[in-house]
């Protein structure tokens, strides 16, 4: 036989064993892990850069400058990105009278209770909903908590200017029959039609002047996203993905070596004949 040829059929036979079943789903599985693999880091990387721009637009919104509410909102306006978390001022009074309840929100402990909405008349005759702080719920969550009352007459309030909620920006479903005056999501056209007023678009988190006795307690900064994480998760991915021909590869050293030397061990020796 041509050596050449010899050669050859001496690589087929090494390599034989590919066709095993074994083999065979150990490739299938190493060839649909890489592009997963590269996907999920690609995932990862869009998370990356939503969080960091989350987090840019906030940071940005925190540090400008206190503007007067209405120069941001009106009636019917949708707060956009860049206006969310501006710090707003608005001179009115409390409406305490009108006050409701947003259900089934938390604290900075995770504890369960409400969110105190109370709507502040401006001297124009529009009206601002401002989200006043948390209060504890009670066992029940039907009767209206106790709220402290809010510095009566006129007053000058300031706080971060927040969008309407929605179910699909919150996950909150907007149930109905609740108990009176209990809510469950904060929207400012569903509060016109309550009020019979025109009401600003959006809403504020009211952070100044703190209420007396610490209640209700004050909505806690926005904070940031930990983008850092999903940049560490992208790198990660696409290192497993660069390890997987490389795991597999060595697999099939491994597996070749392992033939070549068990054809390489001696056989077992032939028993000598016995002495007559």
């Amino acid at each position: 036989m041509h050596p050449a040829a010899r050669m050859y059929r001496r690589g087929v036979h090494r390599y034989r064993f590919l066709l095993s079943l074994q083999w065979v789903i150990l490739t299938i599985v190493a060839i649909a892990l890489i592009p997963t693999m590269i996907k999920l880091g690609f995932w990862q990387k869009h998370r990356y850069e939503e969080r960091t721009a989350r987090n840019d637009l906030v940071a940005s919104a925190l540090r400008a400058e206190p503007v007067p509410v209405e120069r941001l909102s009106s009636p019917g306006h949708a707060v956009t990105r860049t206006e969310r978390y501006r710090t707003v001022t608005a001179t009115g009074t409390f409406d305490t009278a009108k006050t409701e309840v947003v259900r089934r929100r938390t604290n900075e402990n995770g504890d369960v209770g409400y969110h105190v909405l109370t709507p502040f008349d401006l001297a124009d005759g529009k009206v601002l909903m401002v989200n006043r702080g948390w209060v504890a719920a009670d066992a029940s969550q039907t009767a209206f908590p106790k709220i402290p009352a809010p510095p009566a007459g006129r007053t000058t309030i300031s706080g971060r200017l927040m969008a309407d909620e929605t179910t699909a920006a919150s996950g909150i479903k907007n149930l109905k029959g609740l108990p009176d005056r209990q809510i469950m999501l904060i929207n400012s056209t569903e509060e016109a039609h309550r009020l019979g007023a025109p009401v600003l678009g959006g809403y504020m988190e009211q952070t100044a002047p703190t209420p007396k006795g610490g209640s209700p307690e004050q909505i806690s900064d926005p904070g940031t996203e930990d983008a850092p994480l999903n940049y560490a998760y992208m790198i990660q991915w696409w290192l497993f993905a660069a390890a997987v021909p490389v795991g597999w590869w060595f697999l099939l050293r491994r597996e070749i070596r392992d033939q070549e030397e068990t054809a390489a061990a001696p056989g077992p020796k032939e028993s000598e004949p016995a002495a007559v």
